[in-house]
């Protein structure tokens, strides 16, 4: 049963200076469908007040008038929102003025006073109420760690550090100190429903987050999405809904996953207190913790890998990140133009679109048809020698990356000198560092050095490369970058180098491509000698 006369939808820009407010703010809605479902968890309790640390345009309050009609108790509308010019949106889409009235304008995190502890020097704009709340909605700005300035990330590092005893990745999002401060408002027995960016899930802080959060507090269910039914279409960006308790943590968790939009199953099975199955539109696990955090909390269980992974057969790196690639990164008919001479050059691959289609190898050829296209392929790989030991021509183009004022790009000033390129052997196998639709690896024939679209892979010593290509070229391996990388909006993955090397290979393949694991110690033990 779809449930789309009630659902708002929030046209998005497709880009230009209103999509980038929107990910400087991290304004997204909450489709109804997902946020009735949410509001009925929270208030599951017998909570008469429900708490939106992140109003906007009230996806939650219009949500909790109608779990409340349903319920036939009333509910106190509490919130805090820190653009006043969002509330008379949330008026026009149906809020009365008393809906509103409740609501707080000020920051949720650096405008409160948090366990007596200032995040903030600067004065409170109103005050954020902070006494204990029996149940909490939200969807949290999502706002990426890069967009925060080094004062804001210290100030909420240090307030992480007072609650949990324990630091964060500085790459942690301004959602999930959002979602810290909410769990420490919880009373006794109080409920959460947070939508979260997989990355709550799946960053390199999640570990540490969320074995404080499974330390404190009951997981009671984890829903994901599949791409069609994404609560935000046109976001590059994977959801989560969390569900959790001030409760005494338990041992296991209901898993969801919802296979379609506007469905009324999500709703109906929350409001039965997840017992009602089965159901057409969710997928439903019951999961163990240590599975669960192992594998990961927005990806399906998994039975344990026991057998090989990639980095028992070879080494990942990321490719070169120039600092400005409209400098560095040349066309055949620039480096020409330029005079350039060839040992400043190496051939390079830039995009994952410029090996075409399904193509799974790059060759003299695919470089001679970017040339042809005008795309470059030339990247300018200065060393580290004296300015005035270089060729004039080259002193010259170095000269216009001064004009240009390129020391004081923050990658760039960091190198001595500023101009000394990263060096990397061209691998002998690429790898797309974010892949949607067409995820693979790729054979270097070429002999090309990738930049930062691409992970390069090197073969440990003594391993084949045709043995290896085989094992990766393999449909079942390709599958398994789901288990180790980062879930992004339309099905799309991100798969960094650490989480390369975790990549489970299947043994039948292993077997069969004649492969056997070196001895990582003794690897790293060669390394550090």
């Amino acid at each position: 049963m779809k449930t789309s006369k009630r659902t708002h939808h929030q046209t998005l820009p497709a880009s230009g200076e209103e999509r980038e407010e929107l990910r400087e703010k991290g304004q997204f809605w909450t489709p109804s469908w997902v946020s009735e479902a949410m509001v009925s968890y929270a208030v599951a309790g017998g909570a008469t007040t429900i708490f939106d640390p992140a109003v906007g345009e009230g996806a939650f309050f219009r949500a909790a008038k109608v779990v409340a009609q349903q319920l036939e108790r009333p509910l106190i509308l509490l919130g805090v929102e820190i653009d006043p010019s969002i509330i008379e949106k949330a008026r026009q889409n149906g809020l009365t003025q008393q809906d509103v009235d409740r609501i707080h304008i000020g920051d949720f995190l650096l405008g409160a006073r948090s366990k007596g502890i200032p995040l903030s020097d600067a004065d409170i704009v109103s005050e954020v109420p902070n006494e204990p709340m029996a149940a909490i909605v939200a969807n949290p700005p999502y706002i990426r760690h890069h967009r925060l300035t080094q004062e804001t990330k210290s100030q909420l590092q240090k307030y992480v550090k007072y609650v949990t005893d324990t630091t964060l990745d500085g790459r942690a999002g301004y959602h999930v100190y959002f979602l810290i401060h909410a769990l420490t408002l919880l009373q006794p027995e109080g409920r959460l429903a947070f939508i979260m960016p997989a990355d709550t899930v799946e960053g390199v802080f999640a570990p540490k987050l969320w074995k404080w959060i499974t330390t404190h507090y009951l997981l009671d269910a984890v829903i994901t999405f599949a791409p069609k039914a994404t609560p935000f279409p046109g976001v590059d960006t994977n959801a989560v809904v969390l569900m959790l308790r001030n409760a005494k943590p338990v041992s296991e968790f209901w898993w969801a996953q919802c296979g379609e939009p506007e469905t009324d199953d999500l709703k109906a099975w929350v409001c039965s207190h997840f017992i009602q199955t089965p159901l057409k539109a969710l997928t439903l696990h019951r999961r163990t913790l240590t599975e669960g955090l192992a594998t990961g909390l927005s990806r399906p269980p998994q039975d344990t890998h026991t057998g090989s992974v990639l980095a028992d057969f070879a080494s990942v790196m990321r490719g070169i990140a120039t600092g400005d690639n409209d400098f560095f990164f040349l066309t055949k008919s620039q480096a020409t133009q330029i005079g350039i001479p060839n040992e400043f050059l190496l051939r390079a691959i830039g995009r994952t679109r410029d090996i075409a289609g399904d193509a799974t190898e790059v060759t003299s050829d695919t470089l001679q048809t970017l040339d042809d296209a005008g795309r470059p392929t030339y990247l300018f790989s200065p060393d580290g020698r004296a300015f005035e030991k270089f060729p004039p021509s080259v002193r010259c183009y170095l000269e216009e990356g001064l004009r240009r004022r390129l020391p004081d790009r923050a990658l760039i000033g960091m190198r001595n000198p500023w101009y000394k390129m990263e060096i990397r052997k061209p691998p002998p196998f690429l790898f797309a560092y974010l892949g949607r639709r067409n995820v693979r690896f790729i054979r270097n024939y070429a002999g090309v050095v990738p930049l930062t679209g691409f992970l390069c892979i090197y073969c440990r010593d003594g391993i084949s490369e045709d043995a290896l290509w085989t094992v990766l070229n393999y449909s079942q391996t390709v599958t398994n970058l789901a288990r180790v990388g980062k879930s992004y909006g339309d099905g799309a993955i991100k798969v960094e180098p650490r989480a390369m090397d975790r990549l489970p290979l299947p043994p039948e393949i292993v077997a069969a491509a004649g492969l056997e694991a070196t001895d990582r110690l003794e690897q790293l033990a060669l390394i550090a000698d």
